[in-house]
């Protein structure tokens, strides 16, 4: 089974998010990065070229995962509302309908956090 972000609005962690019409392939996880940190600890602003790309982020689709040599499909170690850690450099940052997405092979994904 796969499971996809529909072409509406819909309920996220209590807030209204606008998810777009995709369905990932395979092993790979569409993921909405959390928002760039804005301030340091000491309270100064950080410049948008000195931002650090967030690693954390919430999974709006994964795919129905990877296929073994028996030709059936392993399951997905994460699935759509999970908030995950995931790599730097770590996946392709895509633009969907006006919204910037992450798109990452469950191999890049570290853990699965409670938030």
């Amino acid at each position: 089974m796969v499971t996809t972000a529909l072409a509406t609005k819909r309920e996220l962690n209590g807030e209204r998010k606008h998810a777009m019409n995709l369905k990932p392939l395979g092993d790979r996880i569409i993921v909405k990065q959390d928002e760039a940190q804005e301030t340091t600890a000491g309270g100064l602003y950080i410049a948008a070229e000195s931002k650090e790309k967030p690693q954390s982020g919430v999974v709006l689709a994964v795919g129905e995962g990877k296929v073994n040599n028996e030709g059936e499909h392993l399951p997905m170690p994460v699935k759509a509302g999970d908030h995950v850690l995931y790599g730097k450099y770590g996946g392709t940052e895509v633009d969907v309908e006006g919204e910037k997405v992450l798109i990452l092979r469950a191999d890049d994904i570290y853990a699965v956090y409670a938030e």
